[in-house]
């Protein structure tokens, strides 16, 4: 949140709309995101995905789903920045007083193309290399005053398979590295013991790493292996979710139906490393881990509701100078 002299500058300046660019003040923690993150040429494949899909089986099988990996590289560009976005609104102790927010607005298109995938049980639907598989627009939302509960970032996606998102969240600034959570893999509301017939996409898996790195029990241990020999300085936190305060996850009926998307949280780390640019200023890299639950099937541990599968995506991303 950016102080009361800052917030003036922004009701001052009036609205602006224009090519963002690295170090904006007005963007708060995001102004080290404008321009282009991607990982080629420096790290290439370093981007994971995991997700369990409705999947019809032979009926000897104990589960009806398919655990689907994938390997990819990515592009996320940040263009556009929308500077002193003004939510009007007044303050009432006696007497009204106008008492606006003040935004700043971060264009974002993630694009992502599969260099591997592998399924289990087999289907034949995983593709090749070089497919598309995501594609999203968005904006990332630096809240400059009048936030609640300190959430004074947010994140607003739209993903083509019928899904808007809109996630709140905080900032925080740490020296030195990211400390990455270990986080799990298997559904919520199964056994979480590997060898239950009911996971054995995840223990195939687990035995037999995915292109002998990924392990979708625990994802996020190829963001720890991407740090090792690597100096990073500084680090500025994004975390994002969907069940903070006002926040959400709206789904076209079929995907309600079928797999909800139900929430999603997501963390970024914006690092800047010991090794510098050709300008002089740190070499920059951007890592994230990102997890949406799809609820699909009924729990079979008896509890009410249906299962949580996590659909989790991590990668390591280098800037790209200009």
């Amino acid at each position: 949140m950016l102080d009361m002299k800052q917030v003036d500058e922004m009701a001052e300046s009036g609205r602006i709309i224009e090519v963002a660019k690295e170090g904006d003040k007005q963007l708060g923690p995001l102004n080290l995101l404008p321009g282009k993150w991607a990982n080629v040429p420096n790290l290439p494949g370093r981007g994971w995905n995991m997700i369990a899909l409705p999947f019809a089986t032979e009926p000897k099988t104990p589960f009806n789903y398919r655990l689907l990996l994938n390997q990819y590289n990515e592009e996320l560009e940040f263009t556009i920045v929308d500077k002193a976005v003004p939510n009007r609104g007044i303050r009432q102790y006696g007497q009204s007083t106008e008492d606006d927010q003040f935004l700043a607005t971060l264009e974002y298109t993630q694009s992502i193309t599969q260099i591997a995938a592998d399924d289990f049980p087999e289907s034949g639907e995983a593709g090749g290399p070089n497919l598309p598989i995501h594609r999203e627009p968005g904006l990332w939302l630096h809240m400059a005053n009048n936030v609640t509960e300190g959430l004074d970032i947010a994140r607003l996606g739209t993903i083509p398979h019928g899904d808007s998102v809109m996630a709140l969240g905080r900032a925080f600034e740490k020296a030195g590295a990211p400390n990455i959570p270990v986080i799990s893999g298997l559904p919520i509301g199964v056994s979480d013991e590997l060898s239950s017939p009911y996971l054995a996409p995840y223990e195939h898996f687990h035995r037999n790493l995915f292109e002998n790195l990924f392990d979708p029990t625990v994802p996020n241990q190829l963001l720890e292996e991407a740090n090792k020999g690597v100096e990073i300085v500084h680090t500025t936190e994004l975390h994002v979710d969907t069940e903070f305060d006002t926040g959400g996850i709206v789904n076209i009926p079929f995907v309600t139906k079928q797999a909800n998307a139900s929430q999603m949280h997501s963390t970024f780390w914006i690092q800047q490393l010991k090794e510098k640019q050709k300008d002089g200023t740190p070499k920059l890299r951007l890592q994230y881990t990102q997890t949406v639950f799809l609820d699909f099937f009924p729990r079979p541990d008896g509890q009410p509701g249906l299962i949580r599968w996590p659909h989790i995506s991590i990668n390591t991303l280098e800037k790209v100078e200009d």
